[in-house]
């Protein structure tokens, strides 16, 4: 085992299914790979998805676990607090940022704008 864990961004979602390989060769030797409630809803949000689209995510969700926001955990609830009031990043980037230190994984992102989260290890691919 190699102790990587990392947490994936809406944007890096979106590339590794569409077949980056770089970021595959990241997560290849990874030991755990999450990602957040938010980047769920980001995702299947976006008005351009097609029923293939869809389907490929829902096979990616197979993969990786989701991370839940529930209303009692105090501990990720006032960590979010704090990065969007430290930082000044919009919300769904705070709780994103706050769910990778939970799950002690690195962010991998393309978000310049969380790079300013100092307490975040960043993989920018």
């Amino acid at each position: 085992m190699s102790g990587k864990r990392y947490l994936l961004n809406t944007n890096a979602i979106v590339a590794l299914l569409q077949g980056s390989t770089t970021l595959v060769k990241l997560l290849q030797d990874a030991d755990w790979v999450g990602i957040s409630v938010i980047s769920q809803i980001e995702f299947l949000a976006f008005s351009g998805l097609t029923e293939d689209d869809r389907q490929l995510f829902e096979q990616f969700l197979k993969r990786v676990e989701v991370i839940n926001l529930v209303a009692d955990n105090n501990l990720l609830i006032k960590q979010i607090i704090q990065i969007r009031l430290q930082y000044r990043v919009k919300l769904p980037d705070a709780i994103i940022a706050s769910t990778a230190l939970q799950a002690k994984a690195s962010l991998v992102t393309a978000d310049r704008e969380l790079i300013k989260v100092t307490s975040l290890t960043i993989v920018n691919w």
